[in-house]
Parts: structure tokens; sequence; C-alpha cells
């Protein structure tokens, strides 16, 4: 079975740009990175073992952008990240996940709104499985690892496109 990724692309909303004053807001963002698969790539927790392999996993999200050889994934050891820690959840799970995130008693902007939709919640929606990445403890962060306030990260499968999309939406 071949569950290879090939990178395609990304995309990055970064709040301040939607908001007249950065306190507000301003620094929350989302990362989207989209990977293709083969149509013989069925097996998921396959798929989220390439992810974890993969170059683009590579991030800490923290300003450095993707470090081949980085030994850290978000907040976390990218060594103590395996695909079991990926809990499967609904659809409705994940956008109350990331409506709660944005914040439900914000006024979100509807450029911002619009972005959200098109990068986020489409892909969400069109999703055949979406994994959520838990909470990976206080042994898993990293040394400098406590920069966000919030960290949530949603891997997810759209078999008919063969796409993979890694969504993190943090704060820092």
């Amino acid at each position: 079975m071949d569950n290879e990724l090939a990178h395609e692309g990304s995309a990055f909303i970064n709040f301040r740009h939607y908001v007249p004053d950065p306190k507000e807001h301003g620094f929350r963002w989302v990362d989207v990175n989209q990977l293709r698969f083969s149509a013989e790539s069925v097996d998921d927790p396959g798929l989220l073992a390439a992810l974890i392999g993969h170059e683009q996993f590579r991030n800490d999200y923290a300003g450095g952008g993707v470090l081949p050889e980085g030994p850290r994934h978000g907040p976390y050891w990218l060594r103590l990240i395996t695909p079991d820690l990926y809990e499967p959840i609904s659809q409705e799970k994940a956008v109350q996940i990331l409506r709660e995130w944005v914040d439900p008693l914000w006024d979100v902007p509807a450029e911002l709104e619009d972005d959200l939709q098109r990068e986020v919640f489409d892909r969400v929606a069109a999703a055949d499985g979406i994994y959520y990445l838990s909470e990976l403890g206080d042994e898993a962060i990293h040394d400098w690892g406590r920069v966000h306030d919030y960290f949530h990260e949603f891997v997810l499968i759209d078999r008919s496109a063969g796409q993979l999309t890694l969504v993190v939406a943090a704060d820092d």
C-alpha cells in the first residue's frame, strides 16, 4: 500500500490582517497544508504516519517555518507524536472546536470569515475522515513549546480528491 504524500500547497490566515487592533484577536492564525496521496492509500493510520514523517510536518509554528531536520512539531517533540494520538472526530465536533477557538462572542470580519470558510470549513465539510491531535501532556512539550496559548491540529482526509490537509489553528 502506497502512503506517500506530495505537498501541493499551503495557505496562512493571519487574523491581524483583518482586525483594526491587533491586540483584539490579532495573534491568532491558521496554517493549512495540502498534500496529495494516491488512490491506493486507503489506510488512515498509514496516511497519518506518512504525514508525521513528511518534511512539511517539521514546523514549530513559531516563526522558523519548516525545518527538514527539525525535532519539533508545534509545541511538541516530533519523536513523541504517533498516529494513534490522533482521535477521529466528527465534522460537527471539528467545526465546534474551531468556532469556539475563533470566539463565538466576536463579530468576525466578513473577509476573514470568507477566508476561513474557503480554506478551512469547506475542507472540513468535504473530508471523509477528520483526526484531531489530542493534548499530549507536559512531557511532550519541547524546550520552548509554551509559546502558543492554544494549539489545535486537525488532519482532514478527502478520499475523492486524494487530498490530506493539515490544519493548525493557534494563538501566540
